[in-house]
């Protein structure tokens, strides 16, 4: 397979608008009421599905209706469940997404199965076979972050295969000492500008790049803003990349549907601007319906968005 997306896998329910949360103990009403799968490795796996990539799935979730969906899900969008876990010791990860009138998501979660991968839960002849392994979730996995991620980095280099990151906010405040281990094995990294800024202490994108490829030796690192687009270096060359103008109805998903189009561009060999305009197109696709992946559609029509 091309890639293999390794990290958290959520169902996510998701309720539109919600502007302000009532007073302990009153209710509110909203408008909209939807349940998609979620979580930043499943995102980014079936908008890799979608935009033509070869595409395992590996993580784990429960035994229960919400871990068959995610496996339904998954499968359904042509990704390879091989290396998927479900456990019975715990429930599936689950998020409420609070949507709000401008598009702004508020999260609630329960870490779930995800808090309960281990690196002995991985299967290593699946990941043998594939080009790039993507973790996608770093920060919010506790039997996994820190020195069981740096392992299974550090032997995917040994194997010859092109290793991504993306991380995700850590509640526990912790950041650069959890990921640190991590970073010197990773050859692709995409975080947030939020979570780069806590990672470093620094605070614009130039200096934050410089600081990780002159510590860890990162060849590729793109850090995505949001709508103000995103900066992409490597030691030869940076960009700002722009974001693409279209109807916003839910940021949810936004960041790994950058991260697939990245890492598609990157296999298909494409230039690094090229190839962060199709990170940047696939984002913006993700944006025009509810739910994480709905807006992702084929690489046809997400080059219609970067040729706007």
């Amino acid at each position: 397979m091309d890639v293999l997306s390794l990290g958290i896998y959520v169902v996510d329910v998701l309720g539109r608008p919600i502007d302000q949360f009532p007073e302990r103990g009153k209710l509110a009403l909203f408008d909209e009421l939807e349940i998609h799968t979620g979580g930043c490795a499943n995102n980014t796996a079936i908008a890799l599905a979608r935009l033509g990539i070869s595409t395992g799935a590996m993580g784990k979730v429960g035994t229960d209706t919400f871990g068959d969906l995610l496996l339904k899900t998954l499968s359904d969008n042509g990704v390879d469940v091989a290396g998927m876990r479900q456990g019975t010791e715990v429930s599936t990860s689950f998020t409420f997404v609070a949507i709000a009138s401008d598009g702004e998501r508020t999260f609630y979660h329960y870490i779930g199965a995800n808090g309960e991968l281990y690196e002995a839960d991985l299967d290593w002849e699946l990941i043998k076979t594939a080009k790039i392994l993507h973790i996608a979730g770093a920060l919010v996995m506790p039997s996994f972050d820190g020195t069981p991620m740096a392992n299974v980095l550090r032997e995917a280099k040994a194997q010859g295969i092109t290793t991504s990151l993306d991380t995700a906010y850590d509640a526990t405040g912790k950041w650069m000492e959890t990921l640190a281990p991590c970073l010197q094995h990773v050859d692709i990294f995409m975080p947030s500008i939020v979570e780069a800024q806590h990672l470093t202490g620094l605070s614009e994108c130039r200096e934050i790049a410089e600081f990780l490829r002159d510590t860890y030796d990162i060849d590729t690192i793109a850090i995505k803003m949001g709508e103000n687009g995103s900066y992409v270096s490597t030691r030869e060359t940076e960009l700002f990349v722009p974001t693409y103008l279209v109807n916003v109805v839910d940021g949810t998903g936004a960041g790994d549907a950058y991260c697939a189009g990245f890492l598609a561009g990157t296999l298909m060999d494409w230039d690094l601007k090229a190839t962060a305009e199709l990170a940047s197109a696939a984002g913006a696709a993700c944006v025009t319906a509810m739910g994480a992946t709905e807006g992702i559609q084929n690489l046809e029509e997400t080059l219609k968005i970067r040729r706007q």
